[in-house]
């Protein structure tokens, strides 16, 4: 049987999706990774993101598939700067 393995990114509303995941599904996160556990030499890598916010979640919702995410925090670029 084939597996599927989705990964979803969040602005900053990765735990409260992910909560409502876990609830509608009856299962438990496999694992839930904060920015705030992220090596120093890595962290600006991740620009606004919050210590609280999620780097990892993984969700096995049966045995073929995993709901995993992630918060991404985009930043909001100036009217007038280039790319």
């Amino acid at each position: 049987m084939a597996t599927v393995n989705t990964y979803l990114y969040f602005n900053g509303n990765c735990e409260a999706a992910f909560n409502f995941y876990k609830a509608v599904f009856n299962k438990e996160f496999q694992f839930i990774g904060r920015y705030k556990d992220v090596p120093e030499i890595a962290i600006s890598n991740f620009p606004g993101c919050e210590d609280n916010h999620i780097m990892h979640v993984s969700l096995p919702i049966s045995n073929e598939t995993i709901l995993l995410g992630a918060d991404i925090i985009q930043q909001h670029k100036h009217e007038n700067s280039y790319p």
